[in-house]
């Protein structure tokens, strides 16, 4: 990771897989990456459930599991060399079932594209991931779509910017949409990227409601004047004015 910071290691940082090269690394990435530092804030189910536990280093696991976790670390390691952009979350929901003996994943199964892999979900694919629990837990802002799509945003504020999660439906695909944070100077901003299947999402013949995704902005929520959802073409499938 020293040539290149991968943000697929935010799972791996935040169960402390990353090496000291690669932790100080990630961490300089992290001060100036909105998108990982939204998704590191996802992960606090997976702290939450490491509660009271020491780093994975300084346990003492039973030698089938010192064994396990080995394996792992050097297959993460495998993973950045190789650019296998999604293993490293799959590494930190299996370290976290040995190290606890709960079952998390779930949480993290439906994740896809966009800030990573565990930024967004399937409603009705899967169980709720990290985006559709902050936002059903919140109070959405309605969007204004177009051509029969629907949505709308959670937003919080956060120290170093803004957090928002995303309900999108009534779209087609395929297509490549970002969400955009748009400032009140004008400044745009992506906070986070996807694909939409040729099902697409909440329409006739689709097997998926909706899609929720999450993203991260340094803009604070003052600064904001409004969302979009575009397409990588152009064209504005939804706008949320805060």
């Amino acid at each position: 990771m020293n040539a290149k910071i991968e943000h697929t290691d935010v799972g791996a940082y935040a169960l402390g897989l990353l090496e000291e090269p690669d932790r100080r690394a990630f961490e300089a990435h992290l001060s100036g990456c909105p998108s990982c530092t939204a998704e590191l804030s996802g992960l606090s189910g997976v702290a939450g459930a490491l509660s009271g536990l020491g780093p994975v280093e300084d346990a003492e696991p039973r030698q089938d599991d010192a064994e396990i976790i080995d394996l792992l670390r050097r297959r993460g390691a495998a993973a950045r060399r190789t650019r296998r952009g999604t293993f490293v979350i799959g590494i930190a929901a299996a370290v976290t079932l040995v190290a606890t003996g709960v079952t998390i994943g779930g949480a993290m199964a439906g994740g896809q594209g966009g800030s990573g892999a565990v930024a967004g979900s399937h409603a009705g694919a899967h169980e709720a991931g990290p985006a559709q629990e902050f936002y059903e837990a919140g109070a959405p802002v309605a969007g204004s779509g177009a051509d029969g799509v629907t949505g709308g945003l959670v937003v919080e504020g956060k120290s170093w910017g803004t957090h928002a999660a995303l309900k999108l439906a009534g779209v087609r695909g395929p297509l490549r949409c970002e969400l955009i944070a748009v400032a009140k100077n004008g400044e745009r901003r992506v906070m986070t990227g996807w694909a939409v299947p040729a099902e697409g999402y909440g329409v006739p013949g689709s097997s998926n409601p909706a899609l929720y995704m999450h993203g991260g902005s340094p803009f604070m929520p003052a600064e904001i004047d409004r969302f979009e959802v575009n397409t990588t073409s152009g064209k504005t499938l939804l706008t949320v004015d805060i």
